[in-house]
């Protein structure tokens, strides 16, 4: 890198125009990595569905937010096309450089680049999953450095009404990819259990579950009415009122957020120092 200290960041807003508070969760993590390591991050935003923003390759870090709708619905639509694209690219230009640019994959940008790579099936949810809920690693999760300083399983946001299930063995290894965690095992229900969180290539890495939420945009979220009888009618009032007495819990979403993206974010900038 021509200035080690200047380290330019793409956050691709797959929101749609939808409030959330998942970029405020992807923007409080890197404004505290930030200050933490005194780095001089430059931070842009491409609104990506709603604009057909895209970055370009001048960036060292690209971090793809959740958002709401259909995995399919960009089918056809440029700014799929375009994303798709940059995956690409990106894929490409790691191929022939030494230094290499790092990718973080969220939610609807998991599901999507679990389609384009054929990873899985890409399918509806029979019930929407929405809450914090324990996520199981798998072998090759258990020693993935991104979840260096989580527990098995660890408790995650979950928020969506798709999943990924089905991988493909064939494709998995043909691109070197490695499935490192699922959705807690339920030994008594007859339901596949879905990805949560796949190991795309040395440099590009995704999660089904949320690792930017925090207790307040989460607070937020269930105390809202229709989320709390959602929570309350798929998983009862007893799980409903642990998921509010677990916000504050150290162990649970407060450990996973300050864990997986600035490990994550570790792992970039000293692969991008190192050369």
């Amino acid at each position: 890198m021509s200035d080690l200290n200047s380290i330019k960041i793409a956050v691709i807003d797959m929101n749609n125009g939808f409030p959330n508070q998942g970029m405020r969760g992807i923007h409080e993590i890197l404004h505290r990595y930030k200050t933490h390591h005194q780095l001089d991050l430059v931070v842009d935003v491409f609104d990506i569905r709603q604009k057909n923003e895209v970055p370009d390759l001048s960036y060292n870090i690209y971090i793809s937010s959740g958002g709401p709708g259909n995995p399919y619905d960009g089918e056809g639509q440029q700014w799929e096309s375009d994303f798709f694209d940059l995956l690409d690219r990106i894929d490409d230009f790691n191929l022939i450089h030494n230094e290499k640019k790092h990718v973080f994959l969220i939610c609807h940008s998991f599901q999507l680049a679990c389609r384009k790579y054929a990873l899985g099936e890409v399918i509806q949810r029979k019930s929407n999953a929405f809450g914090i809920f324990p996520i199981t690693m798998t072998a090759d999760g258990s020693k993935e450095k991104v979840f260096n300083g989580l527990p098995n399983p660890f408790f995650s946001v979950d928020s969506r009404d798709w999943q990924v299930v089905q991988p493909n063995q064939v494709v998995f290894d043909k691109m070197g990819a490695k499935l490192l965690a699922i959705e807690k095992e339920r030994p008594h229900v007859d339901l596949e259990r879905c990805m949560m969180a796949i190991r795309f290539s040395p440099y590009m890495i995704g999660t089904q579950f949320h690792p930017e939420a925090d207790p307040v945009g989460m607070k937020m979220y269930l105390e809202l009415q229709e989320k709390m009888d959602l929570i309350i009618k798929n998983h009862g009032k007893e799980k409903y009122d642990d998921m509010i007495g677990s916000l504050e819990n150290p162990d649970r979403i407060m450990l996973t957020q300050s864990v997986i993206l600035p490990n994550f974010l570790d792992e970039a900038i000293n692969t991008l120092q190192a050369v």
